[in-house]
């Protein structure tokens, strides 16, 4: 095979017919009514025709014999008179022509033409007109009557074109109910493979053995296995559900149908479910096949929710059509249905019962060794320094998803191009972090010197209490520079990886949280509203202490916690002292660790004083500065990237799993404490 890029000739583009078509008629009407001016005729009485003809105005005289009346055309000259003039115009948007220009209607022919002969006799012989008989066809008429009615047909069939797409397959009206899936096959290949997916390595074995179901289902018919009717993607966006999909239409030998379930969802009645059975049509003539939806939850929905009595539900006529496609009649067709969704808790249980789902494969978000590999794999196009490490990347972006590392990778090169760099470093792919995490950096932002000082003391003690804390998260940034929207500061830590916590480490994380809030009483003796979404993440961790967990004393054992968050939960599921026990704890908890935060930050208020002034005095700090201001922790903490670097890249044990990054943001608003997942979702 050639290196060479086989060029392609472009096609033509294909003329639009329907704008010559619209064009073509509004000019035959304008056309027809400039030179068939009988539509545009003045008309005039008796009388008024009697004093044009004494007046010697008229030139000629035309009997239109079949339609009972009299086209009357003025001599030039009398145009010019302001009594012909004005009137003509006004009725002619054209302008005045060359006639005729006034209409006289009359009983009968016969009965005018007597009274003319008698008018005419009356007159000298320069005035007199000989009259003219002509028969017209009524086609102006014809048209003009039935013309609005071709024009309303012609729109409605316009209208239903360029809504089902164009020409083409299920391009006209009555191919409205087709399919609009895009197939590859071996003509079409999808050029993603499973070498472009990475961190899903479960998730791969699931959906390669599916494709070796149908390359050699030998292999497993022979023991009494049945093929698998489809499997379903399910997880969080951006971990790459869709991708994994294009890589078995990369992987696969087999035909692939690819569509979202919104494409099912049409404005006419039963058009979704002759879309679902023209597609099961479709694969079934090419079998062995894989069809591919997208959002199934557009089209999946439980039903009966939300419905109005003796209402006509589209979606559901839709679903029921997908059920009994999916159902297990022909488990011999060969065609196995690949769907991914976010929202699994809103999918019908006919459509997750086996028989048409046989699989629900699980794609979360990746641990470290998951967002390592999809760095090297986003990696390999960039032109990158000696620095960067994607170990290093994968510990600092905890709780990230697989398209919130592409965004970073990409965010890096453009930060690294706007600042004429050779290569990409690894302090901007830092910069791209703080940017995915905390939004757009804003040194222009203004704001006054009082402010900036309750910020910088506010961060400063969301640092002390981290620092001084046994389960408290390694701190990696603190900075009062104004980030997105309302942020004007936060502080970012770098947590472990790990899937059960302690009391302990949920009350260390309530105590780092209240640090800014405690920071602000003790130096300025007041408090201020940054602090609004640090109360709002420790309202809502220690109700879960209290009421999810089981973790107070006086409530005991009890979880209150709804897996299945029901719709029609219309009432709690406790009485009503037990909320006002519940109530009361929380608020004991919250004002408990608060005191134990003043308390530490009173013990290191020195500290306290150290870093705030280093903060406004360079903005932004990092954990080399704190251990070189105010001395290491006293505590031995190893950190993730630690932790994962002494094991030489091994896995973590089984119950360490991603922890979402925390970042502290100091807002107008008030203080806000949120994680990746939270922003992008």
């Amino acid at each position: 095979m050639s290196d060479k890029k086989k060029i392609m000739p472009n096609k033509p583009e294909r003329p639009n017919y329907q704008v010559w078509i619209i064009a073509g008629l509004i000019a035959l009407i304008f056309g027809i009514t400039y030179f068939n001016g009988s539509t545009n005729l003045v008309p005039i009485t008796m009388t008024k025709f009697e004093n044009m003809m004494k007046s010697n105005d008229v030139a000629r005289v035309v009997l239109v014999r079949n339609q009972n009346y009299v086209e009357i055309t003025l001599k030039p000259e009398a145009l010019q008179n302001a009594k012909y003039k004005s009137e003509l115009e006004s009725n002619n948007a054209f302008g005045v022509d060359s006639g005729p220009h006034y209409k006289l209607k009359v009983g009968t022919i016969d009965s005018f033409i007597s009274s003319y002969d008698e008018l005419n006799s009356k007159l000298p012989k320069d005035q007199q007109v000989d009259y003219e008989v002509d028969d017209k066809s009524d086609f102006t008429n014809m048209l003009w009557n039935w013309g609005f009615l071709v024009f309303i047909l012609f729109g409605f069939w316009f209208l239903m074109r360029r809504m089902t797409g164009g020409g083409g397959p299920g391009g006209q009206i009555f191919n409205i109910g087709k399919s609009k899936a895009a197939l590859f096959d071996a003509e079409n290949k999808v050029k993603i493979t499973f070498d472009n997916v990475a961190g899903l390595d479960e998730a791969k074995e699931e959906v390669k053995e599916i494709v070796d179901f149908l390359k050699t289902p030998s292999k497993f018919t022979k023991l009494g296995g049945k093929i698998p009717k489809g499997a379903l993607l399910v997880g969080p966006p951006g971990t790459g559900k869709t991708l994994l999909a294009k890589a078995v239409a990369g992987e696969a030998a087999v035909p692939f149908f690819t569509l979202s379930g919104s494409d099912f969802v049409e404005m006419f009645v039963g058009v979704g479910a002759a879309r679902v059975r023209d597609l099961f049509k479709q694969a079934k003539e090419k079998a062995p096949c894989i069809v591919f939806i997208d959002e199934i939850d557009a089209i999946g929905r439980s039903r009966g929710k939300g419905q109005m009595p003796g209402s006509n539900d589209e979606r559901e006529n839709t679903l029921n059509s997908l059920l009994v496609e999916m159902d297990g009649f022909s488990t011999d067709s060969g065609v196995i249905i690949l769907a991914a969704t976010n929202r699994p808790d809103v999918l019908d249980s006919a459509l997750l019962r086996p028989g048409r789902f046989d699989r629900q494969i699980s794609i979360d978000k990746p641990d470290i060794i998951g967002r390592e590999a999809i760095f090297k794999v986003h990696l390999k196009p960039l032109k990158m320094a000696k620095d960067v490490d994607p170990k290093k990347l994968a510990a600092q972006t905890p709780g990230f998803a697989g398209a919130e590392i592409a965004n970073v990778c990409n965010e890096a090169a453009l930060i690294a191009a706007r600042k004429d760099k050779d290569a990409v470093e690894l302090q901007d792919f830092q910069d791209a972090i703080d940017r995915v995490i905390g939004g757009l950096e804003k040194k222009s932002k203004i704001i006054s010197p009082e402010e900036k000082k309750i910020v910088a003391y506010h961060e400063a003690g969301h640092a002390v209490a981290g620092w001084f804390l046994e389960h408290a998260d390694p701190l990696v940034k603190v900075s009062i520079v104004p980030r997105g929207v309302a942020a004007l500061g936060y502080a970012q830590y770098l947590p472990k990886e790990q899937f059960l916590y302690q009391t302990e480490q949920l009350l260390d994380e309530m105590c780092m949280a209240l640090g800014g809030r405690a920071a602000e009483e003790i130096i300025f003796n007041k408090i201020s509203t940054g602090a609004l979404s640090d109360l709002e993440r420790v309202t809502k961790m220690a109700y879960s202490i209290v009421s999810v967990y089981g973790m107070n004393e006086k409530i005991g054992n009890v979880s209150f916690y709804d897996s299945k968050q029901s719709d029609y939960n219309f009432t709690k599921p406790y009485s009503e002292s037990t909320a006002e026990t519940i109530d009361a704890e929380v608020r004991k908890l919250i004002e408990g660790e608060f005191i134990r935060t003043k308390k530490l930050l009173n013990q290191h208020r020195a500290e306290l004083e150290i870093i705030a002034k280093e903060l406004l005095e360079k903005e932004i700090i990092f954990q080399s500065d704190l251990e070189r201001l105010i001395g290491k922790r006293p505590y031995e903490h190893q950190t993730t990237y630690e932790a994962f670097t002494s094991s030489n890249g091994k896995k973590k044990e089984a119950d360490e799993t991603p922890k979402e990054p925390e970042a502290t943001f100091t807002s107008t608003e008030g203080l806000k404490d949120e994680n990746p997942e939270e922003d992008k979702n």
